[in-house]
């Protein structure tokens, strides 16, 4: 056999070959023939020139600055007064009333000159500190009025802090103690002690915010409770996940924290983490280290003008992280609670495309530029102006023609 038969023989073998597997096709990497594999979807561009942008800065100036101005009036009509008790325990007097004028942020539409702001500490049976606050409310205010505690420089956006939480815990689950131990609850998911669980686990439940909040007492002739609730201040998707719990009281102990429980839950039975909204709305954790979460709320009854006094269990510790921490009563508006920067925002990005426009205008007046004929930008052949040439470019659009 010549050496020019050798490849056809081998060719031969091969349609052999091809036809004994059938009639398999070969893979390919080639996308298949639709239109958006094939980048044939419709575009389009817009041609940006001064008189299609000009007006658009206008436009937006003309509608933004409008709006700013009603969220600006809308923020201004919240009623809402905050006061710091940071340091109650240790600054305010015992049983004398002091003043906290400095310590007071008020904002209400009637004048404030005459209200008075005023603190005392007192010792409870078993050595717990009551801070008593005495404010004046100058106008009524709302219905609703919400009660909201206010902390700083709390860092509840940690990553860590974040995650350190039992999911099927809180949902009632008795998870076993072999598998909350060394779970994501670390170092707060079993007692050295005991070797129980703790229930709930973890760093956000044992630093709850612990003050207890009463309700605000109107000091007339005749002293009047101003009833808040705390039904009503969580979401319903926290409600919907956070159920009782199927632990007995002796397979689980309190968090280190939980003082109230004195470390076992036999005395006093587990708390039905289902009804206690407090919890569930310290559960959803904050995104800066400043905010505030509510704490008590009245929708149906506004709060009469006149002078108060709020009652508050002082346990939760703020001096050791340089945090302070405080109570605010506000009412709301459709647009919600008091914050002016969503009208800040709007009105300044408004003014600023005004001038924006406007300097662009006298610009464009003083010194115009001169602009190409945008129908040439196209690649489509069929339709070319008639001026255009065979490459679908006007010779006097190329810098060399004569």
């Amino acid at each position: 056999m010549s050496q020019a038969e050798v490849p056809r023989a081998e060719s031969i073998d091969e349609q052999e070959r091809a036809h004994a597997d059938g009639d398999k096709k070969p893979k390919s990497r080639r996308p298949a023939n639709t239109a958006f594999r094939q980048q044939r979807l419709k575009a389009w561009q817009p041609i940006l020139t001064p008189k299609s942008v000009l007006p658009l800065f206008f436009i937006v100036g003309v509608l933004f600055a409008p709006i700013g101005g009603v969220l600006l009036w809308a923020s201004s009509q919240v009623q809402e007064l905050v006061i710091d008790y940071t340091d109650c325990a240790t600054s305010a007097p015992e049983n004398t009333k002091a003043d906290i004028s400095s310590r007071v942020s008020a904002t209400f539409k009637a004048s404030t000159a005459s209200s008075k702001y005023l603190w005392q500490r007192s010792n409870t049976t078993d050595n717990q500190t009551v801070c008593s606050l005495y404010f004046t409310i100058p106008e009524s205010m709302g219905p609703p009025v919400f009660l909201y505690y206010r902390l700083t420089n709390f860092y509840q956006n940690h990553r860590r802090y974040v995650q350190s939480l039992d999911l099927d815990q809180l949902k009632g689950t008795a998870v076993p103690n072999g598998t909350i131990s060394g779970s994501v609850c670390d170092p707060l998911a079993t007692d050295d002690a005991t070797g129980k669980a703790y229930y709930p686990c973890g760093l956000i439940a044992n630093s709850m915010f612990n003050d207890s909040i009463g309700n605000p007492i109107r000091t007339a002739s005749t002293s009047t409770n101003y009833t808040m609730t705390t039904k009503g201040i969580a979401w319903d998707s926290d409600k919907a996940l956070i159920k009782q719990t199927k632990y007995k009281p002796w397979e689980v102990v309190p968090p280190p924290n939980w003082s109230e429980y004195n470390g076992t839950y036999e005395k006093t039975g587990i708390p039905n983490l289902h009804e206690r909204e407090d919890f569930m709305v310290w559960m959803r954790t904050a995104g800066l280290p400043s905010f505030s979460k509510l704490a008590r709320r009245n929708d149906d009854t506004a709060m009469p003008q006149g002078d108060y006094q709020l009652d508050i269990l002082d346990r939760f510790p703020v001096a050791e992280y340089d945090g302070t921490k405080s109570i605010l009563l506000s009412t709301r508006t459709v647009i919600g609670g008091k914050n002016p920067f969503m009208g800040i925002a709007y009105v300044v990005v408004g003014g600023v495309c005004v001038l924006l426009g406007a300097l662009f205008t006298v610009a464009y007046l003083v010194r115009p530029r001169k602009l190409g004929d945008h129908t040439y930008l196209t690649w489509d052949s069929t339709n070319q102006p008639s001026t255009a040439t065979a490459s679908g470019r006007d010779d006097r659009l190329r810098p060399n023609a004569p």
